[in-house]
């Protein structure tokens, strides 16, 4: 069933009217809160501060990437250049992405959902860490593996893979990139700061926030539990405890039932879109909605009740392709 059937034409166009001061103050805010995380520990000069200092700014990193996954459905302003350049400057490029190799893959993603069309889907069908129901065992393993960068290195390497076969940069725009990291090397050089970059950027990023992202990736469209044949049941909204938004669902991105029925949604209006999807009998009736990641989400990892995940063509399928 398509999602045109869900929501109205006159509230889809006014939750999808975008407001970029909303989406700048994000960012700012992100941003902020990292630079706070690494004053505060370097004041305090404890060791016991450090912990809490990498969780929270993996939760921002996380959260620069939630807000990377709006911008590449271009929900910022109009102009296409001022939304890639943002993106790259403030949200990729600090992540060791781009915007446009991001952006190819994931409209691709969303065009063939849960096929074997979808390069998010089968990169990582087949793979243990994607296969469901998990052992206990392997589960816990496979979380702690991202605390000493194995579980990391394997993600990593399947992200470039996929980032590379779907980006098409101009010499001029590498040039730039480079230009980025040299431009940021120089900085760190002349300022003394290597160490801290590494303490409080690089161990972050290669530890908690790919763990955040492999958990996230599971509750988008993993799980004993789905069912692919139908565009609610295909992926998964997670409504999380409060303090699960910040390290799991920053920027609202567990409404990815909202989101692939609607990507025109800008991320501050998927709670309202939600609201009224909810009110529809017929959508709340199926809609694929678990309560919780370290509760209901975990449940469905390693429950019993198994459900073979196999790929299904895109004539097989009864997904619907995001509008």
């Amino acid at each position: 069933m398509a999602g045109g059937n869900y929501v109205s034409a006159k509230d889809l166009k006014r939750l999808s009217e975008l407001q970029a001061w909303r989406t700048g103050l994000a960012i700012a805010i992100d941003w902020t809160v990292i630079a706070v995380a690494i004053a505060l520990c370097e004041w305090s000069a404890s060791w016991w501060l450090y912990l809490p200092a990498v969780l929270v700014i993996a939760g921002r990193q996380h959260a620069l990437a939630g807000l990377l996954h709006d911008f590449g459905h271009y929900r910022f302003v109009a102009s296409k250049r001022v939304t890639d350049w943002t993106a790259d400057l403030l949200l990729a490029w600090p992540l060791l992405a781009t915007l446009k190799g991001y952006r190819s893959n994931h409209l691709i993603h969303h065009r063939y959902l849960n096929t074997d069309k979808d390069p998010d889907w089968t990169i990582k069908l087949g793979s243990r860490e994607f296969t469901f129901p998990q052992e206990m065992r392997f589960a816990v393993m496979n979380l702690l593996g991202y605390l000493v960068g194995v579980s990391t290195v394997r993600d990593f390497k399947k992200a470039l893979v996929r980032m590379r076969a779907d980006e098409q940069s101009t010499p001029g725009y590498v040039a730039l990139r480079i230009g980025f990291y040299a431009a940021v090397a120089i900085i760190l050089t002349l300022s003394g700061l290597w160490s801290e970059f590494a303490l409080y950027w690089l161990v972050p990023y290669a530890t908690f926030f790919f763990m955040f992202l492999y958990i996230r990736s599971v509750a988008d469209h993993f799980g004993s539990t789905m069912d692919y044949a139908h565009d609610l049941t295909s992926t998964r909204t997670v409504m999380p405890y409060f303090w699960e938004r910040w390290f799991f669902s920053p920027h609202n991105i567990n409404y990815h039932i909202e989101h692939h029925l609607y990507a025109s949604v800008p991320y501050y209006n998927l709670p309202e879109l939600s609201r009224i999807l909810m009110a529809n009998p017929q959508y709340a009736a199926r809609a694929h909605v678990t309560h919780g990641f370290v509760t209901g989400l975990w449940n469905e990892i390693v429950g019993t009740k198994a459900r073979k995940v196999a790929p299904v063509s895109q004539a097989e399928s009864a997904v619907q392709p995001a509008e």
